[in-house]
């Protein structure tokens, strides 16, 4: 037990060090832009979701061949592979002083993103299946800290640079790493390892492997669903808040860093209360109907307190995600966990391949110098639509899902 609680504290704390790096960025990611290409904020954004775009299809392509390695190979060495790739990303976007650097950057770091569904796979590999949801749910949580520390940290030294927050989390990233080499252990036995065959190892075949498994095959099409809407909050969440609203850098972190409380306390606290009292599947429902309400909070806001009343539906919308990943967990084999996650990894890899350059997009339409409509909410209204169907298709798919009792983890 004292190993299993020393493990799963290291998986967190790289869950909050990579939520925090990626939180530091976002406050100070549109002044960057402008600074490199000389542009305004509308062209910024669409810079910006080319550049997801580029990470997004690397991601989707190499998550399946990452998951197929930590199950043939184990989980360790995947996931410190990934935080030093992601280091180096970070470092190679500090120093960019043009476009084709930053899309390197961000392709290198693409190759590399299996952090989070190796976390997951490791907890999947230490936990059993009925508390799995709750364990998710505070991956969900050291997510949500980072929100907290990340952009109040990265909007502070935005104001002293455009570049020191990259600097910054690529220094915190390989701290990280060190402490990973030091002491984490291997969570999957030799014994329950598969041998790793390529022609498995690609996002077709490990979405067709899934799809054998029906309640598995309908998560994935929630889960692309709701992706699709969800990216809308870091693609244009930073712009849509300087345009709505004239936020500062300092601004924008302050609001990402409500958000990050609220996550903190739904998914670290709430989701072990509300996951064993309601099921999976109730969690799941609640959580994609708060999000579709928040979409529309946000579109329809015209100041920034009305922004942040919204955050707290969204919040509670937090416990979709875990939710969602417990049921899916649960159907799955222990050889086949790492598959599963890279799975999953391709499904939202190809939602962040599509939407956020499609809500940059229409972002973009819709505050141009050309718009016929002034309207920067519109990426939420359409993100609200996509969830209400990920909310109806989950319903469906998860009709014959019967529900396991879990312990509360501890």
């Amino acid at each position: 037990m004292t190993n299993r609680r020393f493990a799963l504290t290291f998986i967190f704390t790289t869950a909050l060090v990579d939520s925090i790096g990626f939180g530091i960025i976002l406050p100070v990611t549109p002044l960057l832009f402008m600074e490199i290409t000389g542009e305004g904020i509308s062209a910024a954004a669409q810079y910006g979701g080319w550049l997801m775009f580029s990470f997004a299809v690397t991601q989707f392509f190499f998550a399946p061949v990452l998951g197929n390695l930590s199950d043939a190979y184990g989980r360790r060495k995947v996931l410190l592979g990934s935080l030093l790739v992601l280091g180096i990303n970070y470092m190679i976007m500090g120093f960019a002083q043009t476009l084709t650097l930053l899309f390197i950057g961000r392709l290198i770091s693409g190759i590399g993103s299996a952090t989070f569904s190796t976390c997951n796979a490791y907890i999947a590999d230490v936990t059993e299946p009925a508390e799995r949801a709750q364990y998710f749910g505070l991956m969900g949580a050291a997510f949500g800290a980072g929100f907290v520390i990340g952009p109040v940290v990265g909007g502070f030294l935005g104001e002293y640079g455009s570049r020191i927050p990259f600097f910054a989390t690529g220094t915190l990233i390989f701290l990280n790493l060190v402490l990973g080499l030091i002491f984490l252990r291997e969570s999957l036995p030799r014994e329950d390892r598969r041998p790793f065959v390529l022609a498995r190892a690609n996002p077709v075949s490990a979405l067709k492997r899934m799809s054998e498994f029906k309640i598995v095959l309908g998560i994935l099409g929630v889960l692309f669903l709701y992706n699709m809407g969800h990216h809308a909050l870091p693609a244009v969440w930073s712009f849509w808040s300087i345009e709505r609203f004239d936020w500062s850098p300092r601004e924008i972190g302050y609001s990402l860093g409500f958000i990050g409380i609220l996550m903190v306390f739904v998914q670290g606290y709430l989701i072990r209360i509300a996951v064993p009292a309601l099921g999976l599947r109730l969690a799941g429902v609640l959580g994609l109907a708060f999000h579709s309400i928040a979409f529309f909070g946000y579109a329809a806001a015209s100041a920034g307190w009305m922004a942040y009343v919204a955050m707290i539906p969204g919040a509670l919308g937090a416990l979709a995600s875990p939710a969602m990943n417990g049921i899916a967990s649960s159907q799955i084999g222990r050889t086949q966990q790492g598959e599963l996650q890279g799975a999953l990894g391709s499904v939202m890899s190809l939602t962040s391949i599509i939407s956020p350059l499609m809500m940059t997009q229409v972002f973009g339409l819709f505050t141009g110098a050309d718009a016929l409509i002034d309207f920067p909410g519109a990426p939420f209204v359409l993100a609200g639509i996509l969830t209400i169907l990920a909310l109806l298709l989950f319903i469906r798919a998860t009709t014959d899902f019967e529900e396991q009792s879990a312990p509360l983890p501890r």
